[in-house]
């Protein structure tokens, strides 16, 4: 059977009358791709999700019956488009995780246009469209870490030559009135768009203090707002419920207080065992070779201080300083080079007229994780005095701080931690007036210490001291003198440091009957 022509057109013009007329409207439709209608200043766009669709735009296919079709109307824009003509802020880290937007980024900036094509999922399909390119005039703005930035700029030739400019944002500011004042903007911003209750003086003070806290100094600001926005927002919930109007100093400290109860669990554990002697630290007595060292654990969120007990065992040899934590490989680097600085001291102040002679093994007693820093280089090197000279070391004081050959003491990190963390054992074990730590006198600016602590400072229950020498630090802990060199070179008798020379002296002498 055979339709005539004019049955045929008859028939499709009753099937797809509606069909025809609104593809033949479609040709003469317009795309509003980008409106830029009643902005004055140069658009400044932040882009959270910068894949490559997100970045560049793409174009759209609707499935009708089985098959994929599409026009200049499903032409979407991108991100980059919305910053034309200005600036388009990304994370480095989220960019790096689509490489073909990272890789099409650099080539947008280097051919200054954008290209819009479907880059993937439509290999099934021959594409009818292939949008004109349009001219691209963009400031891009990477934001990333300085590890990010070492391994684009050493390992990415474009990277190198495409972003010349690299700026270092600080993590912290001066404790000036104008940056103060800048906090409690910030305060009294966050307050009014969040909704939250007003905060008065004492809680402002209290948030320049944790501040202050976060940036361990007490003439710094911390720059990390969103840990400030933290304790802000809890602190709000505290007052609310108090039923208070405004925000107060109590409700700041309920909140620093929770969110470190949080996370404490495992330095509540290591009180426990420490407390019941299943790990063994005294805080009593003295003891000769033995001494309480002090080290930080990080979990993330939460930093502690926990004392660590160290010893040393002096006799003759000529292997030297047997550092326990290499042979076994629990030892970094660094600590490392602290302990081999010890041997250095020991050679330049008392081994000048005869060989240094002697074996000393230096542990960390039930450490059996990993460590390293130096911070516990003077520390050890107080224990190594006590085994040598035979006194013995106040168990009651704790100490932190590296010691560089002459016998200085260098600044740590994490005082404050460690201080509060000894301070803790001591209250567990009961305080008895005699309990202290000794700290770099560097470190005191860096002192934003715990209300609680600073209390039993003040009516002297807990003791801070402050030393710049080996010297210094090995009579409070021995209660004996250092003693200093005489016109003849020589250490006045009874003196820690005539005592051990005289030992040094001594396995020397015995060391050359064995050679």
């Amino acid at each position: 059977m055979f339709m005539k022509e004019d049955e045929k057109n008859y028939l499709e013009g009753i099937l797809l009358p509606r069909d025809r007329k609104e593809d033949f409207m479609k040709r003469y439709q317009v795309n509003l791709f980008m409106d830029n209608n009643g902005k004055s200043n140069a658009p400044v766009i932040r882009e959270m999700n910068p894949t490559y669709y997100n970045l560049f735009g793409k174009i759209e296919y609707v499935n009708e019956f089985g098959a994929l079709k599409t026009d200049h109307m499903k032409i979407r824009p991108g991100s980059l488009h919305e910053a034309n003509g200005g600036y388009i802020i990304l994370q480095a880290r989220d960019i790096l995780q689509s490489s073909h937007a990272w890789e099409g980024l650099k080539r947008a900036i280097t051919t200054e246009e954008i290209r819009i094509e479907n880059i993937t999922g439509l290999n099934v399909i021959s594409e009818t469209l292939r949008p004109e390119p349009i001219p691209l005039d963009i400031k891009v703005i990477i934001i990333g870490d300085y590890f990010l930035y070492q391994l684009l700029y050493n390992y990415d030739d474009d990277f190198r030559k495409l972003f010349k400019i690299r700026a270092d944002f600080d993590i912290e500011m001066d404790k000036t009135e104008d940056n103060i004042r800048k906090i409690g903007s910030f305060v009294a911003y966050q307050c009014k768009e969040e909704g939250l209750k007003p905060f008065d003086k004492g809680a402002l003070a209290a948030i320049i203090e944790h501040s202050s806290r976060i940036a361990e100094n007490q003439n710094k600001l911390t720059a990390k707002f969103n840990e400030l926005v933290e304790i802000i927002y809890e602190a709000d919930l505290w007052a609310d419920m108090e039923n208070r109007q405004v925000v107060t100093r109590e409700d700041i400290d309920m909140a620093i207080y929770k969110k470190n109860y949080r996370n404490n669990t495992y330095e509540e554990k290591l009180a426990e065992l420490i407390e019941k002697d299943v790990i063994m630290i005294e805080t009593e007595g003295e003891k000769i070779g033995e001494i309480n060292g002090l080290s930080v654990i990080d979990l993330g969120q939460y930093i502690f201080g926990r004392p660590s007990k160290i010893t040393v065992n002096t006799f003759v040899g000529k292997e030297g300083i047997i550092n326990i934590e290499r042979e076994v490989e629990q030892s970094g680097s660094i600590y490392d080079k602290g302990v081999l600085i010890l041997g250095g001291y020991l050679g330049e102040k008392f081994a000048k007229d005869f060989p240094l002679s002697l074996t000393a093994s230096i542990t960390f007693e039930q450490s059996y994780s990993g460590i390293d820093g130096d911070s516990a280089s003077s520390t050890e090197l107080y224990a190594l005095l006590s085994s040598l000279a035979g006194k013995p070391i106040k168990q009651s004081i704790a100490v932190t701080g590296s010691v560089n050959q002459k016998g200085m003491i260098q600044p740590i990190g994490g005082v404050n931690e460690k201080i509060e963390g000894f301070y803790k054992i001591c209250k567990l074990k009961g305080l008895t007036g005699n309990e202290g730590v000794i700290i770099p006198y560097q470190n005191i600016e860096n002192l934003m210490l715990e209300d609680e602590v600073i209390e039993a400072v003040k009516s002297g229950k807990f003791k801070i001291y402050r030393v710049k020498t080996i010297d210094e630090g090995i009579e409070i802990l021995t209660g004996i003198k250092a003693g200093k060199l005489d016109e003849k070179g020589q250490y006045e008798k009874g003196a820690i440091n005539y005592l051990v020379q005289k030992k040094l002296k001594y396995y020397s002498d015995i060391g050359k009957e064995y050679e």
